[in-house]
């Protein structure tokens, strides 16, 4: 797709802040009916909003660059695309983590259980993935998958191909598909055809399934923190077995691949999401049962 979402002069609007965007502001909705519901204020987690925006966007951008250096700091590399956010590359592990020190400061302040305030927040995080991968898809070379002989498997379209008819053209524009997933070049040559696993797919597949996780935990999470600690803990396992096994990612461990299929093990994410898991299994027994 054409990653411009809209040009007004010097100003570019890309298609990926505007479906993040969109998906922070569904997911906000939520959070600020389940705070009510819950007996919390927020108003308070609106305030927070700047805050939560800023932390989340460096948190996010910081551990994705810190966990694909080579392209920002290895030969060819270009540091000052680091601060390039708007290009896509952003860790959903490293924008909670910013999240979570912002929330754990500010209600440590204000004497509010931060718990129950991440538990509600939940939420905006499903949208958000959901958002960030159609946005990555809609950019063409993030988060691209392994090239795969799967029936699955996408064909990306050369450059310029008609796409949804006379509405394609007029809500995406005259350059669709311009970019391409890194998996389709082969010595600086775009490959046709290209048939790769469409990765930004089962990116937003993942969010749709925390949703899930997400209702089931509200309803049925024996502590405060619970709701969060599920969601990060499924996040985490889901993406392991959806997504990462088909993204053209580095394999620091490989325990396996298969270059014909596009299935590899480990990825960077896979090994920190073992960690994470655990964290969060423990975390999840430690905290005292207690219902709102």
């Amino acid at each position: 797709m054409d990653p411009i979402f809209l040009t007004i002069g010097p100003i570019v609007v890309r298609w990926y802040g505007v479906l993040i965007m969109l998906g922070v502001v569904l997911g906000t909705i939520w959070t600020v009916r389940l705070a009510r519901a819950r007996g919390l204020d927020p108003e308070w987690i609106l305030d927070l909003g700047i805050w939560f925006a800023l932390a989340g966007i460096v948190g996010a951008r910081a551990a994705y660059v810190l966990t694909s250096p080579s392209a920002y700091f290895g030969p060819g590399g270009d540091p000052l695309a680091a601060f390039a956010v708007w290009e896509g590359g952003l860790s959903i592990h490293g924008a909670v983590a910013g999240i979570i020190a912002v929330l754990a400061w500010q209600a440590r302040k204000k004497g509010y259980d931060a718990w129950r305030y991440l538990d509600v927040l939940m939420p905006v995080m499903a949208f958000g993935i959901i958002g960030g991968r159609i946005g990555n898809f809609m950019n063409g070379t993030d988060t691209g998958g392994r090239l795969t002989d799967w029936a699955i498997g996408f064909r990306w379209p050369a450059v310029g191909t008609p796409t949804f008819g006379e509405f394609g053209r007029v809500v995406f524009g005259e350059r669709l598909w311009v970019n391409a997933p890194p998996a389709c070049f082969e010595a600086g040559v775009r490959l046709d055809p290209c048939v790769v696993h469409l990765t930004q797919g089962y990116g937003a597949l993942v969010g749709v399934l925390l949703i899930g996780v997400i209702v089931w935990a509200l309803r049925s999470a024996r502590s405060h923190g619970g709701v969060a600690l599920h969601a990060v803990i499924w996040y985490s396992v889901l993406r392991s077995v959806i997504e990462e096994p088909f993204r053209d990612n580095p394999l620091p461990l490989r325990l396996y691949e298969d270059v014909v299929g596009g299935v590899g093990l480990l990825t960077t994410t896979q090994v920190a999401s073992v960690v994470i898991v655990a964290i969060g299994l423990y975390l999840l027994s430690a905290r005292p049962d207690k219902r709102d």
